[in-house]
Formats: C-alpha cells, sequence, structure tokens
C-alpha cells in the first residue's frame, strides 16, 4: 500500500469520528430556545454528555482501533434498535449510518496497520 493510501486509511476515521461528534453536538443547541440566561447551563451540559464521550472514545481511538471500531459500532446499533423500533426508521439512518462508517473505517485502518506489522 503506498503512503498516500496508509494516510487517507489513517486520517480518515479520525476526521470523520471529530466530523460525527460535532453533528451530534449540534442538536444541543435547540435548549438555547427553551432556557434563558444561566438556566442554560444545565440543561446543555446534559445534552453534551454523548458528545463528551464519542469525543474521549476518538482521542481512545487515536491509539486503539479496536475500541473506536467496537464503540462506534455499537452506538449504531444501539442508536439503530432504540430509535427505529418506534418506527422513525430516517432518524435512525441519519445517526447511526455515520457512527458506522466510522467504526468500518477504524476497522479497516486497524487490518492495514496489522497487515503492514507483518509485511515490514
Amino acid at each position: 500500500m503506498n503512503y498516500s493510501k496508509k494516510g487517507l486509511v489513517y486520517w480518515l476515521p479520525r476526521i470523520l469520528g471529530i466530523l460525527f461528534v460535532l453533528f451530534i453536538s449540534l442538536f444541543s443547541l435547540d435548549v438555547f430556545g427553551e432556557y434563558k440566561g444561566m438556566a442554560v447551563i444545565v440543561p446543555l451540559v446534559m445534552h453534551l454528555i454523548p458528545s463528551f464521550i464519542l469525543l474521549t472514545v476518538v482521542c481512545v481511538s487515536w491509539k486503539y482501533d479496536l475500541v473506536g471500531t467496537v464503540i462506534f459500532i455499537a452506538f449504531a446499533v444501539w442508536y439503530t434498535w432504540t430509535v427505529a423500533s418506534e418506527g422513525y426508521w430516517f432518524w435512525s439512518v441519519t445517526l447511526s449510518g455515520p457512527a458506522l462508517l466510522v467504526g468500518i473505517l477504524f476497522l479497516a485502518n486497524w487490518f492495514s496497520q496489522r497487515k503492514n506489522r507483518y509485511i515490514n
């Protein structure tokens, strides 16, 4: 595998993982419509807890790709199970699709590094 493909396989899940966390974080902005002043702090932090967890997962996955694989794929399966079971398939695909993609890309990077370890 040439160096540009190695770099792409390494960086793509990390960048998309950060973008996914930012995308999830956008949904917490709805608290500004309901609360005013200092009363917005607690609901905002509560809405950002999943983002903080996924950001921590991205940081840990920077070194350990399998952690990102397991957590992002588990998040995608869990979210699909909970949301699609209520009949909201579009919401399920909107959030679980990118999470599944990030998990698969972390897995691809893990396989790539493992393959290169045995070749070199």
